[in-house]
């Protein structure tokens, strides 16, 4: 059964912020059922474009839905109206849900300062545009606000940059709902690139490396990512990609920048630190994520850790 999202539509509201994030989850294959709510039928948004057939604001929220919260073009303008009024009064009616998470909070660019004036971020880590955080400060001094980051998660609480990170986000959604292969899908049906948050650099070698169209290089990745624990050789991907070896060489550092060992490494090392976060020794977590020990394992670490500090 599809999962059910609400956007929370408003007078001014910031077409990307809504269209960006919708679009991305309309593409998931059909496991989401799209929602349009809000205090008034219709409104006029950041393009001029009047949206209309939006919904009354429900009493609740059925469990296990996202609620969006998109940004408006000018929120000095557009908070300060009777439409935004209403909708702080509704939110504050969803904190119980929001913070027993029944319910996922998705706030899109000044979505975030919306969701602080109703007092839904005391004491929760949370970014915005960075237009907009001076602003998120002051309305919400008990929040943790985190300036240059595309989005954060604390939770379930979900914040963004806003505009294309709100793709970013619905992007990484999919990715924890539905699962990479989903994720990448979409990513690449939209042609868009999947950036990484600061909380999640593990979900880095999954999508960091997709913002390309070469198919030869898609190939070889989706094979690698469908058995990261396999021992892949560089014959076996160039067969797989349709190449020759040199020539799959050559076009992972012209187009990722990386080698095809080292893009393999990486999906390896993620493997490996979901299995321990589930609680499994470092030995075992190596083994399954196709190291020969633990301290092979450590050692691709050190390799990386090395490189991100230079």
């Amino acid at each position: 059964m599809p999962q059910s999202v609400y956007f929370l539509v408003l007078p001014g509201v910031m077409a990307l912020d809504l269209t960006g994030p919708a679009e991305t989850l309309q593409l998931a294959g059909g496991h989401f059922a799209l929602h349009y709510i809000g205090p008034q039928p219709q409104v006029r948004c950041s393009t001029g474009m009047t949206l209309a057939d939006i919904a009354p604001l429900p009493e609740h929220l059925p469990d296990n839905s996202l609620l969006v919260v998109p940004g408006v073009f000018d929120s000095r303008v557009w908070f300060d109206t009777g439409a935004a009024a209403t909708a702080r009064v509704w939110l504050r009616q969803q904190h119980y849900a929001i913070h027993s998470q029944r319910i996922t909070l998705v706030c899109i660019c000044s979505g975030t300062l919306l969701s602080a004036q109703a007092g839904l971020l005391d004491g929760v880590a949370c970014t915005t545009h960075h237009d907009v955080l001076p602003r998120l400060k002051a309305a919400a001094p008990a929040a943790i606000v985190k300036d240059n980051r595309v989005f954060v998660e604390d939770r379930g609480i979900w914040t963004s940059a806003g505009i294309t990170a709100g793709i970013d986000l619905a992007l990484h959604l999919i990715n924890r709902l539905c699962g990479s292969r989903q994720a990448l899908t979409v990513a690449r049906e939209m042609v868009v690139w999947f950036r990484r948050s600061g909380d999640d650099p593990q979900l880095s070698p999954w999508l960091r490396y997709r913002n390309h169209l070469h198919p030869a290089i898609h190939r070889a990745q989706d094979a690698m990512i469908a058995h990261p624990e396999h021992d892949w050789s560089l014959t076996a991907l160039a067969e797989r990609a349709h190449v020759s070896e040199r020539h799959l060489t050559r076009l992972f550092r012209q187009h990722l920048g990386i080698s095809v060992r080292e893009y393999h490494e990486q999906l390896r090392l993620v493997i490996a630190r979901q299995r321990q976060q589930q609680g499994e020794a470092a030995e075992k977590a190596a083994l399954a994520a196709g190291f020969s020990s633990a301290r092979q394992l450590r050692r691709a670490r050190q390799r990386w850790d090395d490189q991100l500090t230079r």
